[in-house]
């Protein structure tokens, strides 16, 4: 559940203006960063795609432009047959029963645990700054509960295949944040379906 917010820019302008949103790029205001960048990362190194893919019910987030006034959101990850995974998040504004809207995008495997995706078309994949990191910090054993960050920490998530889930599993997912440098007390819980839709 990334956007890279050069991407959003870019869309936002056109394909004409492309080349100005690039040199434009390294000046503009970058987001809040939730996380002590002078800690090492650990990801999950055996994480297996076939088992991640399918839906995620975001249970917290750390606050991000794209995701402002969210509720009740889902990612739906698919594996493609030419390779790298389709992205579907969902996201219905202001409240539970709010409008639905949603970004489609693709992730591609950069290193073992680390995915980079793009909401960007896919005419401007060449562009690196259309990539976001998203790196899976931890998974649990039985594939129900997700940790996602980045390395520049301005995005991280608490997943899971539920909408709800034991406060013990959710204190050992902000536990694996605190343990790659993140301030868990930004961290914002996501108002959330009481099952599964």
């Amino acid at each position: 559940m990334i956007r890279s917010k050069t991407a959003t820019t870019i869309l936002a302008l056109g394909a004409g203006a492309a080349v100005l949103a690039t040199a434009m790029g390294a000046f503009t205001a970058r987001a809040e960063s939730y996380r002590d960048r002078s800690v090492d990362m650990a990801v999950e190194g055996a994480l297996d795609l076939e088992r991640y893919a399918g839906t995620w019910y975001e249970i917290a987030r750390f606050p991000n432009e794209f995701e402002e006034n969210c509720a009740g959101v889902t990612a739906e990850y698919a594996l493609m047959p030419e390779g790298g995974v389709g992205v579907t998040n969902t996201c219905r504004k202001g409240t539970l029963d709010g409008p639905v809207e949603q970004a489609e995008g693709e992730a591609r495997v950069a290193a073992p645990g680390r995915l980079e995706v793009r909401f960007a078309p896919e005419w401007l994949s060449f562009l690196p700054m259309v990539w976001g990191d998203y790196w899976v910090l931890a998974v649990s054993e039985n594939y129900t509960v997700a940790v996602v960050g980045s390395p520049d920490g301005e995005t991280g998530w608490v997943l899971a295949r539920e909408p709800q889930i034991p406060e013990a599993e959710y204190e050992a997912a902000l536990g694996v944040l605190r343990q790659n440098g993140y301030d868990i007390s930004a961290i914002e819980r996501v108002p959330q379906f009481d099952s599964a839709l």
